[in-house]
């Protein structure tokens, strides 16, 4: 039965020995969509040496590709190249994650202090705020007080 297992892998991913760095990027789920991968090409946050590359550019195993995805930038080695989208389970086969461990750090950094740096006030107002915005507008838009007020006053002299 493993032996079957391991034919099923072998037969699920298929190493082509060469691809196009936008349809490794999309089969190896580094990105969600073919476009997005082209996108991440054409804005320069696919490096290959140090190079940004072209969507269409070759890639081959033993290669390492940087991934700037804001914050961070993440690190694979190639191990081999496919075309076709394969499940999660595959991924250890097809790159290994040689990411920096002080990139993560940084992410981790920046997504705490996401919510400590909120100042007080800024955002959507609460309600109690609401209520005493709407207490200061509501006069302005339909006169100070009651209009017949001041009326009454001149009638009684």
């Amino acid at each position: 039965m493993t032996n079957n297992a391991a034919k099923a892998s072998t037969l699920r991913v298929k190493d082509t020995g060469s691809a196009r760095i936008d349809k490794w990027l999309w089969a190896a789920r580094i990105f969600k969509s073919r476009s997005i991968a082209v996108d991440a090409c054409k804005n320069n946050r696919i490096t290959i040496n140090g190079v940004n590359v072209k969507p269409s550019h070759i890639i081959k195993p033993g290669v390492q590709i940087d991934v700037r995805k804001p914050p961070i930038v993440y690190s694979f080695k190639v191990l081999m190249t496919i075309e076709q989208r394969v499940g999660a389970k595959f991924i250890p086969e097809i790159y290994e994650n040689v990411t920096d461990p002080k990139q993560y750090e940084l992410l981790e950094m920046s997504r705490i202090s996401g919510f400590v740096n909120r100042a007080r006030g800024t955002g959507r107002p609460t309600k109690k705020d609401r209520r005493k915005m709407d207490e200061f507008i509501e006069p302005a838009l339909f006169g100070f007080g009651d209009i017949d007020d001041w009326d009454h006053e001149d009638d009684d002299e």
